[in-house]
């Protein structure tokens, strides 16, 4: 089943970007009706983070992010199987590039909007060195061998997993390896702080951004994924000023109000589908 599902996406890599929408458009509208989960997952993260939404606009914005996620999930056959030269044609830079290419220790801040991969590949092709990358093993060798092969198909990706730990990273990092980060998910109270994020006082978020940068020396580019009829814009940021700071809490907090105001911007293609708020400050209930 495996090797079938692989090689239907190398099929897709060939389709049209249009016909491979569609079919996207209609994975979303599948999972919307069968995964009754993840839908409860996503409408709780809506209404606390948007809690200025009525609840048919909440239902709506739900929807579309299905609808979205459907089409970033068979995007991946082109961006990881068709030919190069077609992934990079639906891939648009926007921003100054010198950001990303300057010389000098580098964290690439990406967090993760439904284009995440593709971000992470334009990254890839634009930044003349090999780039950190932080990756979740695949718990089938085979999906695993293919994930692999797409996000390493710019030839100078550098694969870390989160087992494994960040000796490696901070070694990589203070040696010149830039750093593609996406700190915005709930690992656990073990790895978090609590600082606002949206309509939520506290959610739990990992610091990395600023204790990576700090030790690393890096200065830190935003880079936010947007998906067009086109393919994706690769939002290139200013690096961050004064960045990071002496206060690691506030810097947090900054990076969460930056991330909010991006995804109001294109809020049906943040990743809702995770369970953004699950770890709660002691004695709070579970909101899920």
């Amino acid at each position: 089943m495996v090797n079938l599902l692989i090689a239907v996406m190398r099929l897709f890599a060939r389709l049209p970007l249009s016909w491979v929408r569609a079919l996207g458009a209609g994975l979303g509208w599948l999972l919307w009706h069968l995964a009754r989960k993840r839908r409860h997952i996503v409408s709780v993260n809506l209404r606390l983070c948007m809690p200025e939404l009525t609840e048919a606009e909440r239902q709506a914005l739900a929807y579309r992010h299905f609808l979205a996620f459907g089409q970033s999930v068979l995007d991946r056959s082109w961006l990881w199987d068709a030919p190069e030269a077609v992934a990079r044609g639906r891939l648009r830079y926007v921003g100054d590039l010198t950001a990303l290419t300057a010389p000098g220790p580098l964290v690439v801040f990406a967090p993760h909007f439904v284009g995440l991969d593709a971000g992470g590949l334009a990254v890839g092709w634009c930044v003349p060195r090999n780039v950190a990358f932080i990756f979740v093993k695949q718990s089938n060798p085979k999906v695993e061998a293919w994930v692999r092969h797409g996000r390493e198909r710019s030839g100078n990706a550098r694969p870390y997993f989160r087992h494994e730990g960040v000796r490696q990273i901070l070694a990589g990092l203070k040696k010149g390896e830039p750093l593609h980060l996406s700190p915005d998910m709930d690992f656990g109270r073990g790895e978090s702080i609590f600082v606002p994020f949206m309509g939520v006082e506290q959610a739990a978020t990992v610091p990395s951004l600023s204790r990576f940068s700090r030790v690393g020396g890096a200065r830190v580019v935003p880079v936010v994924t947007r998906m067009t009829p086109q393919g994706y814009d690769i939002e290139v940021h200013a690096p961050l000023v004064d960045f990071p700071s002496a206060d690691l809490a506030q810097d947090t907090v900054r990076m969460n109000a930056l991330l909010a105001g991006w995804v109001r911007t294109m809020p049906e293609q943040y990743y809702w589908v995770h369970k953004r708020l699950k770890t709660r400050p002691e004695g709070e209930p579970g909101v899920y």
